[in-house]
């Protein structure tokens, strides 16, 4: 039987006027449910030390055990011990780079592919992408490639923008952006507004939390899809 493929992608880990996590703290638990203990990678900030007691205090208020791969003497060991896994947000780059460097990559698509659950908010959720070329980050490092996980077969585009009629601000939109993203590839796109999010159970992909999302399709109008509803591209 094939294994079942889970995944949590967040746009957003801290909701205005909300907690770290709160906004989707059911989600979480109700994702992981039985799930005891998670490995938490920081590696999108540079103060991991912080990253991994703020992300542990909530999780410890969810009932499950966290701890960081970045205290671990061994990351690849301790990925293959893992429960499930959580990504923090943070800088895309600076993620990726990392997982690059400590070949991280394909240890975790082999535990996902194996059933894993896997979190991921913001930039933990890019990362699970074909590639990371629709990241809002600015390239701060450089990894030895815009290639990532490859969880899922769309890029993810998390806290979207939508343009603002009495702005005056006059560069691109993020709409002008990912349309110029499909001008030169052919892999759809999620954008993911704050406060939305992707529950993924093998191959069904539903959009949830409390605001819309966005699909982009080469060729294809702009597509508006309420939460609840099935994300299937066209």
């Amino acid at each position: 039987m094939k294994p079942n493929k889970r995944l949590l992608l967040i746009s957003n880990s801290t909701h205005f006027g909300r907690g770290y996590l709160d906004h989707v703290d059911d989600e979480i638990r109700d994702f992981l449910g039985s799930t005891k203990s998670i490995l938490f990678i920081p590696y999108a900030l540079h103060d991991q030390d912080g990253y991994a007691a703020k992300a542990l205090a909530r999780f410890k208020d969810f009932g499950y055990e966290l701890t960081s791969i970045h205290k671990s003497s061994d990351p690849a060991r301790s990925l293959k011990q893992a429960d499930s896994i959580f990504i923090g947000g943070g800088n895309t780059f600076r993620l990726l780079n990392r997982l690059y460097e400590l070949k991280l990559l394909e240890p975790i698509k082999q535990r996902v592919a194996g059933g894993m659950p896997y979190i991921g908010a913001s930039a933990g959720s890019n990362v699970a992408g074909p590639t990371i070329k629709t990241t809002n980050d600015m390239p701060i490092v450089e990894p030895p490639s815009f290639t990532a996980l490859g969880l899922v077969n769309f890029q993810l585009n998390p806290h979207y923008l939508d343009s603002d009629p009495k702005t005056t601000h006059m560069g691109e939109t993020r709409e002008e952006r990912l349309l110029q993203f499909l001008e030169d590839n052919d892999t759809p796109v999620v954008a993911l507004r704050e406060g939305s999010l992707l529950r993924i159970e093998n191959e069904k992909v539903l959009l949830k939390g409390f605001t819309r999302a966005r699909i982009f399709q080469k060729g294809i109008e702009p597509m508006e899809i309420e939460p609840g509803t099935e994300v299937v591209f066209q």
